[in-house]
């Protein structure tokens, strides 16, 4: 189910293996202990923050909230704890259309339901609540995990924008794009659907 609040607040999701909700900074805790020991701040070409930088990434999710320009929430697993978060951004209602990332998960729901749902949930959403005819993922040329992620999703890869922008060290990011268009989301969530079943 979802609570349909448009484009200007993050909304609440729910599934059977997650739930997601707008990111708050009582979150920090949370999310300390999702990436406390995992390393995922130690790969270079992601955007994972480190436990000493949780409460400035999440301050300035929320001040990109504020100016209108993402909708971040949190992820919780089936018992409740904090195991990740991700965003709407490159929000444009008259199109519609709308961009996913930003996403991490604590590495013990890698390759698990959660992301699977997670990411039905989110596209459901989209397309069926916002009404988008395209839903963008883009992610750094050097994250082969991400890349093949997203295409195990269902979305197509639209191509390789060449130094389209930098990667948190500073050096040049090629961005690799994919799409999921509104008359192939009947086959995705089809398919995530199936996924699903198959984690359960």
């Amino acid at each position: 189910m979802s609570t349909v609040t448009g484009w200007t607040a993050a909304p609440t999701l729910s599934g059977r293996h997650v739930s997601l909700e707008p990111l708050q900074a009582a979150h920090v805790p949370g999310l300390q202990r999702a990436v406390e020991g995992t390393g995922l701040d130690q790969l270079w070409f992601t955007q994972v923050p480190s436990v000493a930088g949780v409460a400035d990434y999440v301050e300035a999710a929320l001040q990109a909230q504020g100016e209108g320009t993402m909708l971040p929430m949190v992820i919780r697993d089936a018992s409740g704890e904090i195991v990740g978060t991700t965003r709407y951004y490159g929000l444009d209602a008259s199109v519609p259309k709308l961009s996913i990332g930003y996403t991490w998960y604590a590495p013990r729901v890698q390759r698990s339901g959660v992301n699977t749902e997670a990411k039905l949930l989110l596209l459901r959403h989209a397309f069926e609540t916002l009404g988008c005819l395209a839903v963008v993922f883009e992610t750094s040329w050097f994250n082969h995990a991400s890349r093949t992620a997203i295409a195990r999703l269902g979305a197509k890869q639209d191509g390789v924008l060449r130094n389209h922008t930098r990667h948190p060290d500073g050096t040049p990011r090629d961005t690799v794009v994919f799409s999921i268009i509104d008359t192939e989301w009947a086959a995705v969530k089809r398919h995530l659907q199936f996924r699903l079943d198959t984690h359960a």
